[in-house]
């Protein structure tokens, strides 16, 4: 289709939809992304354009605003457009202008066939989404329209936008409800994956297709002369299952004649009310298939899924599932909570807008979580939260909750509130008291036990199921631990201040405290304390800071370093002896970053303690003042920032790439900058990693990358 027949046949839809004003602002961005793809065709041969205004088709269906229209017409405008950012906020705002930003920048990343990778791009996918939902509902069209073209792309890209899409789309669509268009994606990406196994299921299903339409069209007939005589107002839409959720079910064991579901029915009433009293005419009529109904209509699923579900058996011996709901309930089932910003009513939105928070609460605690976590470990967390199966339970008050199943009352209260967490001492489902480790199941009451005295236990983070209860609990003992420093740090310093006979009140005036936190780059009076009690600074060197006596630091802490009888604490070890003490205040230099297996020097510094560096680096080369004899004192897990450069040619991104080495490697990207010049891409990476040894291994390894023309540690 060409570009202007598109456009017409989009506008057209809209015109039924918009208002004048809304219509003015689409039909700009139409001609705003016009402008900026002029000329450019897709593999396809099509115009470029038609790819935006498809997208927007997709998004008119999802009942998606003006807001994501508008940025769905300009979307790739950044990426394959000519327009900038400046000029999109100009044109239609910073909202519109964020929104096409952050797509831009998901759209530039490309998932590899590597699990590691796949964790990396998810991230970046859930911090889009939570910012912004209408983020992800560009994202979901993109990608669908995307597909419904893909025959262009060659074998490779093809496989690597099918698994994306399936590890990574697929996933969130159904979380959030959005079952039309999982399901498109869903089977074209087994067309795309297996195209035997999706043409054999659909062969057969063509075999039987007349058969199984006109059983349909029979008891859709039977139904409807069933709720006319009731004086029921309804409509009815039939379907054959899906290509995919057949091979699903097939492939899980089941057989083709044990598939109930492949005819199914679905009753669109007007009252919640008819929605039962349907269900109990077709009961009557017909026998129920055992163990099929289910009223998701009293206990919704925490999507806002609602529905009554049930199978029977047709008169024809056939096997059909039944599904009745109102309008609004299908809107939702349909299209998911896109479809909540086309309500109008100010309580339906702030409801939705609730119920939509509550289900992106479970993304942002992961995404909160991820830059504290080992790849590994964000994996674990990611499948256990995200992928596998979940549970929903019951509030005393009938709200429902949903939670990654194995989820314990604990992980149920941090949910409900952290202070519930933090205070709970027992746990009553179904009227009985149960275990703090007990898995939560399907439809139980939970109620939480609480006591204002109690504390978590550190033995909690050994069974809690979610990251979100994990955390909370760490957070809670890091509080703690910094309440313990701080404490012991203002009884040291009250200690030094009776053995120098000097009066507190006299010496620490707001004018002080404040000269104090602004040399040292501390917060206010408690955060001096906790830099004494966490060992940063001596209670000695503050009171020289004070008084003016700054110079006296180099003295105080080589005396800390010359003295024998000094014993190193455990608690405060750190990963470098000086003069063979591991309790000294120690910083790896961020000019040269040392990491283990380095030759390494120590340099007293005024105030931070021993800056540690590598014996090269050329900011220490040369000095014999202040220097003192320093060694490694690594245990397992520790590990060290470092840069490194990495020159590539410049024919495509290779981010993907270099990072999926990276987690191959175990080496940890803690971030990374991009520089395009003229024939070359020059990659900065601040690194995380282990040892030299580690690091020297990760790079080598780079180079075997055609593209990569050097790596250099900086």
């Amino acid at each position: 289709m060409k570009e202007k027949e598109a456009w017409e046949k989009f506008y057209h839809q809209a015109e039924e939809i918009f208002s004048n004003e809304e219509l003015e602002t689409i039909k700009k961005a139409y001609l705003f992304g016009a402008a900026k793809h002029k000329g450019k065709k897709r593999l396809n041969g099509a115009d470029y354009m038609t790819h935006p205004i498809g997208v927007c088709e997709i998004l008119l269906e999802m009942n998606a605003d003006a807001t994501t229209i508008v940025a769905g017409l300009i979307h790739e405008t950044l990426n394959h457009g000519t327009a900038t950012k400046e000029e999109i906020t100009e044109q239609f705002g910073e909202s519109i202008s964020d929104i096409v930003e952050v797509i831009s920048k998901l759209n530039r990343l490309e998932l590899v066939d590597d699990s590691s990778y796949s964790i990396m791009n998810f991230r970046k996918v859930l911090v889009g989404m939570s910012a912004d939902v209408r983020i992800l509902f560009i994202k979901m069209a993109d990608r669908l329209h995307n597909l419904r073209t893909a025959d262009a792309l060659d074998a490779d890209a093809l496989k690597k936008k099918v698994n994306e899409t399936m590890t990574v789309l697929i996933p969130i669509a159904h979380r959030l409800g959005m079952y039309q268009i999982k399901g498109e994606m869903e089977d074209l990406c087994l067309k795309y994956s297996k195209p035997d196994v999706y043409n054999d299921i659909l062969e057969r299903l063509n075999a039987t297709e007349k058969e199984l339409h006109d059983s349909l069209e029979e008891m859709q007939d039977s139904i409807s002369e069933m709720l006319i005589e009731h004086n029921i107002p309804f409509h009815i839409k039939s379907r054959v299952k899906s290509v995919y959720s057949i091979y699903n079910k097939l492939s899980n064991g089941k057989k083709w004649e044990n598939i109930y579901d492949i005819l199914a029915l679905r009753v669109i009433v007007e009252k919640v009310s008819d929605c039962y009293l349907t269900i109990g005419l077709i009961h009557a009529k017909y026998r129920p298939i055992p163990g099929r109904f289910k009223d998701y209509i009293a206990m919704p699923k925490q999507n806002m899924y609602q529905s009554l579900h049930t199978g029977i058996f047709g008169s024809d011996g056939n096997r059909y599932e039944v599904q009745v709901r109102t309008e609004e309930m299908d809107e939702i089932a349909e299209k998911g909570v896109a479809s909540h910003f086309s309500y109008k009513e100010k309580e339906t939105q702030k409801h939705m807008k609730n119920m939509m928070e509550q289900k992106l609460e479970i993304f942002r605690n992961l995404i909160e979580s991820s830059d504290t976590l080992s790849d590994k470990d964000f994996q674990t967390s990611l499948q256990e939260e995200f992928l596998n199966e979940s549970i929903y339970v019951f509030t005393p008050k009938g709200d429902v909750l949903e939670l990654p199943k194995g989820s314990t009352p604990i992980d149920y209260a941090y949910r409900i509130h952290s202070e519930i967490g933090n205070k709970m001492v027992g746990a009553i489902v179904n009227d009985i008291i149960v275990p703090l480790t007990y898995e939560l199941q399907n439809n139980d009451v939970v109620k939480i036990k609480t006591n204002p005295n109690s504390t978590p236990n550190k033995e909690w983070l050994n069974f809690v199921k979610t990251s979100h209860a994990r955390n909370k609990i760490k957070a809670y003992f890091s509080k703690q631990e910094k309440e313990t420093y701080t404490e012991s740090g203002k009884n040291i310093l009250m200690n030094e201040l009776r053995k120098k006979k000097l009066v507190f009140d006299t010496l620490f005036t707001p004018e002080k405290i404040k000269k104090v936190c602004t040399e040292l780059k501390l917060e206010d009076l408690d955060d001096i304390y906790f830099s004494i009690g966490s060992l940063r600074f001596t209670a000695t060197y503050i009171l020289s800071v004070l008084m003016g006596e700054k110079k006296e630091i180099q003295d105080v802490l080589l005396e800390r370093v010359q003295r024998k009888e000094t014993k190193p604490s455990s608690s405060n070890e750190s990963k470098i002896f000086v003069n063979g003490k591991s309790d000294i205040l120690v910083s790896l230099a961020k000019c040269c970053h040392p990491i283990y297996g380095d030759e390494i020097i120590g340099f007293i510094t005024k105030g931070e303690g021993v800056s540690i560096h590598k014996k090269e680096c050329p900011n220490i080369m040369g000095r014999k003042e202040r220097i003192v004899d320093v060694s490694w004192n690594v245990k397992e897990g520790d590990t060290f920032l470092t840069h490194i450069q990495v020159r590539t040619d410049n024919r495509k991104n290779y981010l993907a790439d270099l990072i999926s080495k990276s987690s191959e490697k175990n080496v940890y990207i803690d971030s990374v900058n991009t520089n395009e010049k003229n024939d070359e891409t020059v990659y900065d990476f601040l690194l995380k990693t282990a040892s030299k040894e580690e690091l020297e291994n990760f790079m080598n390894s780079l180079l075997s990358y055609s593209f990569v023309r050097s790596v250099s540690r900086v």
